[in-house]
């Protein structure tokens, strides 16, 4: 995995509530460490769905997020207050516009992805809409919606979404969220291991933290940093 000096590589999921709590904790440790302008976060997909053949299941991550939202609720987190017919069924475009964006440039890309998930974790919205993924684009400074737009409906990033998912289908990432900092050092969501034990429940299982270590997050950000 190559990764360029002072950037650390995030693959992940907007769809996946541990991979919200990670990205939320790497700009919290940026920020207090002092590294803002300093330290790039490089956002590639993890698609989820690609792996599974099915969509992001509401039932699961109804039962996941208040348990990751405990680790980071600060993040911002809502239970889903728009109709089930308002549940966004794939991923694949949100994601493919934060890519998109860092066409722009790295800020571009890091804010729509900030955003992205704000709007999904914490606003319900349904973020698999084009129209929806321009709006929250139109929040963020650092994105020119109308190059997005135009990228958007030529597909100039799709390639790079599908490269993502072939790099990732490898044997160096492991799952979402998965960083990679400059000196080869790698971890999944640092600092965090997460418990299942099965049960009857309509998701076959309950979800558990297991540990929780939320300085692992800076000593990662220190690493990429060279710190």
């Amino acid at each position: 995995m190559q990764v360029a000096p002072n950037t650390i590589s995030i693959w992940s999921d907007l769809g996946c509530p541990w991979s919200h709590v990670v990205v939320w904790r790497l700009h919290d440790a940026r920020r207090r460490l002092g590294l803002e302008g300093h330290m790039t976060f490089d956002h590639h997909a993890f698609p989820l769905e690609l792996f599974n053949n099915e969509p992001t299941p509401r039932p699961q991550r109804d039962a996941e997020w208040p348990v990751a939202a405990e680790l980071a609720p600060r993040a911002g987190w809502q239970a889903r207050s728009a109709p089930d017919h308002a549940w966004p069924v794939t991923m694949l475009l949100p994601m493919e516009a934060v890519l998109a964006a860092k066409l722009e440039s790295p800020s571009a890309s890091e804010e729509l992805d900030r955003g992205l998930r704000r709007a999904f974790w914490a606003e319900s919205r349904c973020i698999s809409l084009r129209h929806v993924i321009l709006e929250v684009a139109n929040e963020c400074e650092s994105v020119d919606v109308a190059s997005l737009a135009e990228a958007l409906d030529d597909g100039r990033a799709r390639r790079a979404l599908l490269d993502d998912w072939a790099v990732a289908r490898g044997d160096e990432v492991r799952g979402a969220a998965h960083l990679f900092a400059p000196d080869g050092t790698n971890e999944q969501n640092p600092g965090i291991t997460i418990g299942w034990r099965e049960d009857d429940s309509p998701v076959g299982g309950v979800t558990s933290v297991e540990t929780d270590d939320p300085a692992a997050i800076d000593r990662f950000v220190r690493r990429a940093a060279g710190y």
